[in-house]
C-alpha cells in the first residue's frame, strides 16, 4: 500500500458544471491525533472531520480557516478540526475519548454539527444543522444543500492511522451544453458511489480520479500539500494567564514557582515565572 501523501487536489470536469476535491491524509493525521489518549473509533471519527475540513476549506478564496466541529451529549462533547487557508490543519475531541463505538459517528448520537467560516481579520460566519444517522458525509451533504443551494456529495474513509475523501460540487451554470445539469449531476455521482473505502484510502488521487472518471474529461490540478500546524504560542498562552487573578496567579507561583499551560491541540507547553497583567495594564516580560 502506498503511504497517504498528506495532499489535496482540485479537479474540474470540462463539459459539466462540476468541480471536485481529494484529500489523502498520513503523518499529518498522526500527529494531529497524537497528543490525546483517543480510542481507535475517535481517531476514525477525527480522521474523518480532518478530510472532510480540508475538502472544504478548499473553497477559501481568502486568509482564513473553516472549522468544522460537533457537539453531543453522548460520548464526546466536542470534535473539532479546523484547516486553515495555509492548509494547516489541527484538533481535538473532549468527553469520554477512551471509549469505543461501533461506529464512530456513535460518539455524537443526537448532537450538533457546526461548520464556522472565520476570515481575517474579524469576520466569522456560522452553519449548524442536526446530526443524524451514522454518517458525517450525509450531514454535510444536507448542510451544503441548505446553505450553498447547490448540490454536494462527500466520501469519507478513516481508519485511525490515515483518512481520506472525495467531494463533488455543483457550480453555478458555466458551461453551455445541451446535456441536462440534473444527467450530467447523477452520471458523475454514480460513478464517485462506486468507490470503497479501501480505494480511498490506498489509491494515490491521479490513480483513483482515472479509475472513477475516466471516461469523462477532467482537468486535475497539482497537489496542494496538508500539514499538522497549531496555532498556539508564549503571547497567546500569556493572555490565557492574564485572564486569571493576579491573587490566584501568585498562589501558583509561591507553591509551584512557575505557570505552566500546556496546549491540549499540540502538547506544546509555555511557563511564566512571574505574574502576568491584563492588557489594562503594564504587562512583564515573558519567560
Amino acid at each position: 500500500m502506498p503511504p497517504p501523501d498528506n495532499s489535496s487536489r482540485r479537479f474540474l470536469f470540462d463539459e459539466a458544471d462540476v468541480r471536485g476535491e481529494s484529500v489523502r491524509l498520513g503523518a499529518a493525521l498522526t500527529e494531529m491525533l497524537s497528543h490525546q489518549p483517543y480510542s481507535e473509533s475517535v481517531k476514525c471519527l477525527l480522521g474523518e472531520f480532518a478530510s472532510a475540513v480540508v475538502l472544504i476549506s478548499n473553497n477559501l478564496k481568502y486568509a482564513g480557516r473553516i472549522i468544522l466541529q460537533a457537539k453531543s451529549d453522548s460520548g464526546l462533547s466536542l470534535a473539532m478540526v479546523e484547516c486553515s487557508s495555509e492548509r494547516h490543519i489541527r484538533g481535538i475531541a473532549r468527553g469520554d475519548i477512551g471509549r469505543e463505538a461501533p461506529e464512530p459517528m456513535d460518539h455524537l448520537l443526537g448532537g450538533q454539527l457546526a461548520i464556522t467560516i472565520e476570515r481575517e481579520p474579524d469576520q466569522r460566519y456560522q452553519g449548524i444543522i442536526s446530526l443524524e444517522g451514522h454518517s458525517l458525509a450525509q450531514a454535510l451533504e444536507k448542510y451544503f444543500a441548505q446553505s450553498e443551494q447547490l448540490g454536494a456529495r462527500f466520501w469519507l474513509a478513516s481508519n485511525g492511522d490515515q483518512s481520506a475523501g472525495l467531494m463533488l460540487q455543483q457550480l453555478p451554470i458555466q458551461v453551455e451544453a445541451n446535456t441536462d445539469r440534473h444527467e450530467q449531476w447523477s452520471t458523475l455521482c454514480l460513478l464517485a458511489e462506486t468507490v470503497t473505502a479501501q480505494e480511498l484510502l490506498s489509491s494515490p488521487s491521479e490513480e483513483l480520479l482515472f479509475k472513477l472518471f475516466h471516461q469523462e474529461k477532467v482537468t486535475v490540478y497539482p497537489p496542494a500539500p496538508i500539514l499538522f500546524k497549531c496555532r498556539c504560542s508564549q503571547e497567546r498562552s500569556a493572555s490565557t494567564v492574564a485572564m486569571l487573578p493576579e491573587a490566584e496567579q501568585a498562589e501558583i507561583l509561591s507553591e509551584q514557582g512557575k505557570i505552566v499551560l500546556t496546549c491540549e491541540l499540540c502538547g506544546a507547553t509555555y511557563q511564566f515565572d512571574q505574574i502576568i497583567l491584563n492588557p489594562d495594564n503594564k504587562r512583564h516580560t515573558l519567560h
